[in-house]
């Protein structure tokens, strides 16, 4: 396309597999043009715009965006401004990411490969061909994870942290092992030979375990056995510090079965040996029709524990003649298996983070309390009502969000509760109080999702607690996961009945909630409070919500919503009129939406986004989104809240802007296959505080922020030498929100960022 006197040259970009940070891939190649070709340019930028417009390359594929958010996360594993400990957690939360991503994403891929599913994605690319630059990327990302691993390891053992190999340990460490070995190791583990007798064992998702070549020293037999790594056995073992120097040595738990192989299989050598790992589709795959939707899940979650074998890790010094029997009995293919330079299973180097040293990690943080609650004398109900608020998690602590449920039990003008219940921790005080409540006499309805991956175990066991304490526990749909996060309590008073709402973008999960950046919209609205009614009336009775009056929900309105919100801005860009959209979210996929952001941006609507992971639109493209911008914050704290605002032919920010607050991402399963909500926020005070104080902290933010670029990849953003830096999360942790601090905010309001922005 032509444009400014030059022609930009857009690559094949869809066909790109994406480059690591360090290459600086550019999706946009700038070359002057001789002064004789410039004169056909007005038709050349607009046939080349309409012709990128309806082409597959407008999209961005979906994995390998994600591919490229968890090179992110990577890179804060060499983030200096980290922590040593912190540095070690960002690259072992690199390492689960990737284990989630081919146990999922690209278990379903190969599963359409072999279903011969053909079906392109919206970028054009066909699931084999998504395969082939899957494995691509994945082979230089876990390069790079294995040579991060080097480095943390030597800067480890200079802060007195040492991962030591059995020939550096000292005769008491080898003696102390012994013991060691025989009282904690040796009883749990199982040898196992591999022969036409013993065949070849089951080996569980994620299962570690060490083949061994042995030599039987009586005759010379040569017999092939596995030593199986157990679940429940720590993978670093902490060696006694006999020299008393205060350094942490560590050794792991498959060198110390290396080290006694004589004691597992006495009256054998071995021969060779190597470790290996597997990963397994653990997608469920659920029937549409169940006439008990609790017993099909727990049947799935066994046939779950025997998914075919995705990927196989293998130590790259493991013979060949061991690594051939290992691949012949998985059956698994050449491209699933990948060798390891370095060491296997880095999720588990989490073990390590947890060691007892304050000084590698973050600087401890205590949430805050909403002072207006405490200004209410702890009545989470006279301070809602008294107008509505939003507690900002980390920042503000999620106790308030149990407090509110507990004094409902507690109170004896309530007489229902309905609660939505997606993800939450064990021992959960969000289920005790449900369960207290209903055991109170109390009408209590609980929502539990089964389909919340990963956690469908858990919720099974909360569903059968609760039933016994007597909740009316409503398990959805099947075909839709209910994602909103929604509480509803009803209380008496002055002889009417008052609802009380909470309207999350987070789980109802007390532990996550110290590390996910999520919004608790408190509020005693009535309009809202029908609304909610209606959304749970619509989950449990299944009859679409028609008359919501100001929320949307999905799959119903949501969508619609936005697209409406959209359009409306394009309107008043046409009309001359302020138009700009802001979005914070996790993800950004659903074709219809990027489309509409394209056609935004073409009308001149300045559009930024802060998408944390997948982003399937392509920012910055002359005739396509030069009007977008689009970056993502990686750190301390885990960007998870949704926030949606237009301009309203005001432009942004302004206090009559049109601001909602949703637990849905812009993607289609959220939009077209889940029950998610969209709220609106119109007080005033919370207006300000999710526009003025929030979106604005997060857009200005260039300390943990990366830029998007067209290709996908992504560069950090690095203060100018006169521009200051801001890092959004250390703003929170240090200023007071607005609509928690009641009486406080009238001595002391967080400062400004309005200046900042403009």
């Amino acid at each position: 396309m032509i444009h400014d006197r030059h022609i930009f040259v857009v690559l094949d970009l869809s066909r790109e597999p994406g480059m690591a940070m360090t290459d600086k891939a550019a999706a946009v190649k700038k070359v002057e043009l001789p002064a004789e070709e410039r004169l056909d340019e007005g038709l050349a930028v607009e046939n080349a715009a309409i012709a990128l417009r309806s082409s597959p390359d407008r999209f961005i594929n979906r994995e390998l965006s994600w591919l490229q958010f968890n090179r992110r996360v990577l890179e804060e594993a060499a983030n200096k401004s980290h922590p040593l400990l912190e540095q070690l957690r960002f690259l072992s939360i690199s390492a689960s990411n990737l284990d989630e991503f081919f146990m999922v994403r690209v278990a379903g891929l190969i599963g359409q490969v072999r279903e011969d599913v053909t079906a392109r994605s919206p970028d054009g690319l066909s699931p084999a061909e998504q395969l082939v630059k899957i494995r691509e990327m994945v082979s230089r990302l876990a390069s790079d994870q294995q040579k991060r691993w080097t480095e943390l390891r030597d800067d480890l053992l200079l802060e007195g942290i040492v991962i030591a190999e059995p020939r550096d340990l000292s005769k008491a460490e080898r003696s102390w092992l012994d013991e060691y070995f025989l009282g904690h190791i040796f009883p749990i583990l199982t040898p196992l030979a591999v022969d036409p007798a013993h065949p070849f064992p089951f080996i569980p998702n994620l299962g570690f375990t060490i083949a061994l070549q042995l030599k039987r020293m009586g005759d010379g037999r040569m017999l092939n056995a596995l030593i199986r790594a157990p679940n429940k056995v720590e993978r670093f073992i902490r060696l006694p510090d006999f020299a008393e120097t205060g350094a942490a040595r560590y050794i792991t738990l498959e060198n110390v079965a290396v080290m006694f192989i004589a004691k597992l299989f006495p009256g054998y050598a071995v021969q060779g040996q190597g470790s290996f790992r597997v990963i397994r589709d653990s997608d469920l795959e659920i029937e549409e029709e169940a006439e008990d939707l609790v017993l099909l899940f727990e049947t799935a979650l066994k046939q779950r524990r025997r998914g075919v074998v995705i990927r196989l890790e293998i130590d790259a010094g493991m013979p060949a003649a061991i690594r051939h029997f290992v691949t012949e009995e998985l059956d698994v293919p050449d491209d699933g298996v990948f060798r390891v330079e370095g060491m296997l299973a880095l999720n588990e180097l989490s073990q390590l983070v947890g060691l007892d040293r304050p000084d590698l990690k973050f600087a401890p943080y205590s949430p805050r309390s909403p002072e207006r609650i405490r200004d209410h004398g702890s009545d989470a109900f006279a301070a809602i009502r008294q107008k509505d608020i939003v507690v900002h998690h980390p920042y503000e602590s999620f106790d308030v969000v149990v407090q509110f449920l507990n004094q409902a039990v507690r109170d004896p003008n309530v007489v229902a509760i309905k609660q939505t219940l997606y993800r939450t921790s064990s021992n959960s005080p969000i289920v005790k109080a449900l369960a207290e409540a209903a055991e109170a006499g109390k009408s209590v309805t609980a929502l539990v999702e089964l389909k919340a991956r990963f956690d469908e175990e858990a919720n099974i066991r909360w569903a059968r607690d609760l039933e016994r304490a007597g909740v009316q526990v409503v398990f959805g749909f099947i075909e839709l996961k209910t994602h909103a996060k929604l509480s509803l309590v009803v209380r008496r008073e002055m002889g009417q009945l008052v609802s009380y709402c909470h309207v999350g973008t987070g789980n109802y999960h007390p532990i996550t909630a110290r590390i996910y950046t999520d919004l608790s919209f408190f509020t005693a609205d009535p309009v809202i409070a029908r609304d909610v009614s209606r959304i749970f009336n619509f989950i449990t009775g299944y009859a679409e919500p028609a008359a919501l009056e100001r929320m949307s929900v999905s799959p119903v309105s949501l969508k619609q919503r936005i697209l409406d919100h959209i359009a409306a801005e394009v309107e008043h860009a046409k009309a001359g009129r302020p138009a700009a959209i802001w979005g914070k979210c996790n993800s950004l996929v659903d074709p219809m939406i990027i489309d509409a952001l394209y056609s935004a941006s073409q009308a001149g609507v300045q559009v930024d986004l802060v998408v944390r992971g997948i982003c399937c639109l392509r920012p910055g493209m002359p005739g396509l989104s030069e009007n977008i911008r689009v970056k993502s914050i990686v750190g301390r704290f885990l960007e998870h809240g949704r926030i949606y605002a237009f301009g309203n032919g005001y432009g942004l920010p302004h206090q009559k802007a049109a601001i909602y607050i949703s637990s849905a991402d812009m993607m289609e399963r959220n939009l077209d296959r889940r029950v998610e909500a969209l709220c609106p926020i119109l007080n005033p005070t919370v207006h300000e505080q999710v526009l003025d104080q929030i979106m604005i902290a997060n857009l200005i933010d260039n300390q943990q922020s990366w830029r998007i670029l067209p290709d996908g990849s992504a560069d950090r953003i690095v203060p100018q030498a006169d521009e200051e830096p801001f890092n959004a999360h250390k703003y929170f942790m240090t200023n007071p929100s607005l609509s928690g601090r009641g009486k406080s905010l009238e001595h002391n309001s967080p400062r400004t960022l309005l200046s900042r922005r403009r």
